[in-house]
């Protein structure tokens, strides 16, 4: 056996098998490989463009949020003004039923003074003529010192 020979059989077959790989085994690897490469740029291209859009919502996010937290500091507001415009509201009609429970008691405190006034007035009248008619020793006529008694008590 001749290696000179071998080693150029060998050579030959390894050109035919590099000429086959060549033609029908390098190509459609080198499409699948390119066709991979696509998907892969393609797949980052669009994760790329999802996170744009992701920082997009999560600013739209952000400033619903942000409106939100505005929105309900000023319905707080509205409600505390409310709240104190309800509380002032009661401390009005607080103060106007107690003037008027004053005013009803000033009223019927008047009533009981000016009845007090006339009986004590009645009273001093029937004791002038009972110590007048001690002081005189006879009755006085009271039809006849009626006036009298009336002046006396307008007087009182």
């Amino acid at each position: 056996m001749n290696i000179n020979l071998t080693i150029l059989g060998q050579a030959i077959s390894f050109a035919f098998f590099v000429l086959f790989c060549m033609k029908y085994v390098w190509p459609p690897l080198t499409s699948i490989l390119r066709e991979r490469r696509e998907a892969i740029i393609e797949g980052l291209e669009k994760a790329a463009q999802a996170e744009k859009e992701l920082e997009k919502a999560n600013d739209a996010a952000g400033q619903e949020l942000e409106q939100a937290k505005k929105q309900s500091a000023e319905l707080i507001s509205q409600a505390r003004s409310r709240a104190s415009q309800l509380e002032e509201e009661a401390k009005d009609r607080a103060k106007e039923e107690a003037a008027r429970i004053i005013a009803g008691a000033q009223g019927q405190i008047d009533q009981e003074v000016s009845r007090a006034r006339e009986e004590l007035r009645a009273k001093v009248g029937a004791l002038a003529v009972q110590g007048a008619e001690k002081i005189l020793g006879a009755a006085v006529d009271r039809s006849a010192h009626e006036n009298m008694l009336k002046k006396l008590a307008e007087e009182l």
